[in-house]
């Protein structure tokens, strides 16, 4: 838990941030998260991704409803539900294909802040609302109160040892993560690796088409991480094509190695420094301060 000092110096800084003047220089001296991290509400206008998932902002982002038909949209507080239109429509469309295969809808993680930006705390992408996050617990209600969605969490599909699922893990989980995985809107879906092998072991002829956009990646046991495609036309950063197959060589089998499951900790001397103003796009200002 953060001291009161240290939230009352980041509060000063969000504000300081949130009312840049219009001069180059001051604003690219400002740390990202702290500017964006502050916006309480979207920048107005048509809706833009701008940048790299990592490393960019949105405009025109609309909110997921909080409850919809299919869909509970979880830790409220963080108020993170916003995306682009494209990242909502598609939440919706995978919410009525979860029900088609026995759920009774979806728990929806984080998705963007209301401007997009980087982070006060959590992840380094979700910046351009084009990514979010399913929990992998299947729902038991959706007509959960406010305070419920902050207390209650999604729960691991991962065994202990992380070299396969554990009893939670159901064939509707991979009918879900199958439906995800063949909208035309997604890109690339992240999961732990022994959900991927779990996907391999049971893969059908083919599979490979969807099967390759689901991608092993550290954590990821209790949700998976949807991002999809840039819109076309829009200024955001395509990442790089997939290569063809399913995933299931021996680019898999890395993730089971000692130097996957036990990596040495961080080098505290390599750490990144945080994002500034000044290495997102230049739009990304323009979205800062519009009102």
């Amino acid at each position: 838990m953060r001291s009161r000092g240290r939230q009352a110096g980041w509060a000063l800084a969000c504000a300081a941030c949130l009312a840049l003047p219009p001069v180059a220089g001051e604003a690219e001296a400002q740390i990202a998260k702290f500017a964006f991290g502050g916006a309480k509400n979207p920048a107005p206008g048509a809706a833009a991704a701008h940048g790299r998932y990592a490393a960019g902002c949105l405009a025109g982002g609309v909110r997921l409803p909080e409850t919809g038909p299919g869909w509970q949209a979880m830790r409220l507080s963080r108020n993170r539900s916003w995306g682009h239109p494209d990242m909502i429509a598609f939440i919706e469309r995978l919410a009525r294909k979860a029900q088609a295969v026995g759920w009774a809808g979806l728990y929806v993680g984080d998705i963007s802040q209301p401007r997009g930006g980087p982070m006060l705390t959590g992840h380094a992408s979700h910046q351009i609302g084009l990514d979010v996050d399913i929990w992998l617990r299947r729902p038991d209600s959706l007509r959960l109160s406010r305070a419920r969605r902050e207390r209650i969490s999604s729960h691991s599909v991962v065994a202990r040892d992380r070299l396969g699922v554990n009893g939670r893990w159901t064939d509707s989980h991979s009918r879900v993560l199958e439906a995800a995985a063949r909208d035309g809107a997604v890109a690339r879906i992240f999961v732990n690796a022994a959900i991927k092998r779990r996907l391999c072991e049971a893969r059908r002829e083919g599979d490979a088409r969807w099967l390759r956009k689901v991608r092993p990646w550290w954590g990821h046991d209790t949700h998976f991480h949807v991002r999809l495609h840039c819109p076309k036309g829009e200024r955001c950063v395509a990442q790089t094509p997939i290569r063809p197959g399913a995933g299931c060589d021996k680019t898999l089998a890395w993730w089971f190695s000692r130097a996957a499951l036990h990596p040495p900790p961080p080098d505290p001397k390599k750490r990144r420094p945080p994002l500034m103003l000044a290495d997102l796009p230049r739009a990304c200002h323009a979205v800062l301060r519009a009102r």
